[in-house]
């Protein structure tokens, strides 16, 4: 009879673990307020040519609170970021301290890296905020096709 439960048991095991790993990714914070930019996992198209210069955008997110938005201005040089500031808009509670640590963490993420490679998912501990910050990036790159 336990061979017969073993399949059901290791199928659970694995489910439990995608629930784990998808709540993990949901996280508003770490213990080390650390930071997770990259390209998704794939492949990357870095074909496209960005027009250089600065570029500004507004994005917004649904947090808690309801809708959350921040701007984020970006400046290119040969596709590659140069310079980056976000804006907050949140004024209290936590989406303010969240949107404030996103602020001062991103240029150190995503400053001399070429703007295809960005897909940003959690920056000084904010998971929240990356979601403007990919809605404002994809505005922005849509303005600098060159």
């Amino acid at each position: 009879m336990a061979s017969s439960q073993t399949p059901r048991l290791l199928a659970l095991g694995f489910a439990g673990l995608g629930v784990a790993t998808a709540l993990a990714g949901c996280s508003a914070a770490t213990a080390d307020g650390g930071s997770d930019v990259g390209n998704g996992g794939g492949e990357v198209d870095t074909s496209a040519e960005y027009a250089d210069g600065t570029y500004t955008a507004d994005g917004s997110y649904n947090a808690p609170s309801g809708e959350e938005s921040i701007t984020v201005e970006i400046t290119l040089v040969d596709d590659v970021v140069t310079d980056v500031v976000v804006t907050p808009h949140a004024t209290e509670g936590n989406q303010a301290q969240f949107q404030g640590q996103f602020a001062s963490g991103i240029a150190a993420e995503v400053k001399g890296k070429d703007i295809d490679t960005l897909n940003v998912s959690r920056v000084g501990g904010s998971s929240l905020t990356s979601g403007g910050f990919n809605q404002a990036l994809e505005a922005i790159k849509a303005d600098a096709l060159a």
